[in-house]
């Protein structure tokens, strides 16, 4: 999962406003390329966001369990329950507000999907969801992304896959692991949960070096 990973990048938060140009001017991306712009968004409880609309088709990742409502300009309201560690594909949208109407503040890592779907299929040689779908697990796929669902046990020793594509990994947990590649290159990648990384396509295998279980959640772009 991270071989040719770039060092995390502390996120940070992201204020409501009305397009999602004037929330870039102020609200730097740790994540933004031309594929793909990663915000997190600090929602708390009971404070409904101005009206803002989103251009892009969005991943959404929650790193909290918590519930939104979503009123749209012309009054229509949409209620999201969620789970800590869950993920959606969140189309684009007009005007509207949002509101976290439980009771805790909620964290939110949102990647804004540049380039339209028709990307290049996916299919490596040793696609990790063939290698190893015990510990790869397809959340869904579209047009636009595949995203995939890691979970290694303690001491996890993965064998060699392939990632095709550009990624962005989302750490649900703490990591400590090492990657060995194909010409027998060693390294050792440490995240904190919440933390983000970007990386490019890489063949290796992985191990998980903890007493305890890892997850993350890995988002390939096809364009």
């Amino acid at each position: 999962m991270r071989n040719s990973l770039l060092p995390a990048v502390p996120l940070m938060a992201a204020t409501a406003c009305i397009s999602a140009d004037i929330l870039a001017a102020q609200t730097p991306a740790p994540i933004d390329n031309d594929q793909v712009r990663v915000i997190q968004a600090h929602e708390q409880p009971h404070v409904k966001t101005p009206l803002h609309e989103h251009k892009f088709n969005r991943v959404m990742i929650y790193l909290n369990p918590g519930r939104q409502e979503i009123v749209s300009q012309n009054g229509a309201k949409t209620v999201l329950d969620f789970k800590a560690g869950e993920v959606r594909w969140s189309p684009m949208t007009g005007l509207h507000t949002s509101e976290v109407v439980s009771e805790a503040p909620v964290t939110i890592i949102e990647m804004e999907i540049k380039k339209p779907g028709g990307g290049k299929a996916v299919e490596p040689r040793l696609d990790p969801l063939k290698v190893d779908p015990q510990d790869y697990h397809l959340e869904f796929e579209n047009s636009q992304v595949r995203v995939i669902r890691v979970r290694m046990a303690s001491h996890r020793q993965v064998p060699t896959h392939e990632h095709a594509l550009n990624r962005v990994v989302v750490y649900l947990t703490d990591q400590n692991g090492r990657m060995t590649s194909t010409d027998g290159k060693v390294e050792t990648a440490q995240h904190k949960a919440g933390e983000v990384s970007w990386g490019g396509p890489v063949t290796h295998k992985e191990e998980n070096l903890m007493d305890r279980p890892f997850e993350a959640l890995m988002v390939e772009f096809k364009n």
